[in-house]
């Protein structure tokens, strides 16, 4: 009897992470067919009785003798090809991080390279898939992490400051920065919530460079993230503030924040 299912074109399933270290993504020589000798991004595809989450997993443990964390980012369709024919797939695109972990590469790759976000083409990279996703990167995750710990310790000083929180927060939320002259002179983030009673937002790290202060650059940055949240069709946008910050208390003030009395607690872990 002819197997009707199997004449469908429905999509393969396969696993891609982004590795980043200092700005700079992990990418694989493929060591053979299909694209023998190009350049990869880890993964592979996901095999019986997996999740997509374990099959990232022990594609990494596999392909790079690494345990990797992992946090998703979005399904991208494209298409694959072996030997010589073409079939449909659904690439699940997480951002991994390895720590400082050793990597040893298994025979599937001949070699690996950290390159430049920033610098890196797409179509240096193989599959349609992995190139739509790095175009993605370089236009979410290209930073000058120097200028993003000047600004981080503008704000708190005692902080630590990881390069894998910044891409993190940007996919819980949403990150608002400044430039000028290509130097980073000003960030805010928000991130919403569901609670029981309303749709909310939450602004934390808003910073303005201090050669900068009282240029209104601090009011663009906290425009810029209320018409976000507008746009999430958010209620209501909280936020605290250092009460030795006037400049910028007068700022919340003069664009309409209320000062809400309550007792804010802070627990550590």
């Amino acid at each position: 009897m002819k197997c009707e299912l199997c004449s469908f074109n429905t999509p393969r399933v396969t696993v891609t992470t982004a590795i980043i270290k200092d700005n700079k993504l992990l990418v694989l020589k493929r060591k053979s067919e299909p694209y023998k000798g190009e350049w990869d991004l880890p993964g592979g595809y996901m095999s019986e009785d997996e999740s997509p989450e374990e099959a990232i997993k022990r594609e990494m443990k596999e392909e790079l003798g690494v345990d990797i964390k992992v946090k998703f980012i979005m399904h991208i369709p494209g298409n694959s090809v072996w030997k010589e024919k073409e079939f449909s797939v659904l690439g699940f695109f997480y951002l991994g991080d390895i720590g400082e972990q050793e990597i040893r590469l298994n025979g599937e790759n001949s070699e690996y390279e950290w390159v430049s976000i920033a610098g890196l083409l797409p179509e240096n990279i193989v599959y349609d898939t992995n190139q739509k996703f790095v175009e993605w990167v370089k236009k979410n995750f290209t930073f000058g992490l120097e200028q993003v710990r000047n600004l981080i310790n503008q704000l708190d000083s005692t902080a630590e400051f990881k390069e894998h929180f910044l891409y993190e927060a940007i996919l819980s939320g949403h990150l608002v920065v400044k430039y000028q002259n290509e130097k980073l002179v000003g960030m805010g983030w928000i991130f919403s919530r569901q609670t029981a009673l309303r749709k909310q937002a939450v602004v934390e790290d808003m910073i303005v460079d201090e050669s900068l202060r009282g240029k209104g650059l601090g009011g663009e940055i906290l425009g810029d993230l209320i018409e976000w949240a507008s746009k999430q069709q958010i209620e209501v946008i909280e936020l605290t503030s250092n009460p030795k910050r006037v400049a910028a208390n007068e700022l919340y003030k003069k664009r309409g924040f209320k000062l809400h009395p309550t007792n804010h607690y802070l627990f550590r872990v």
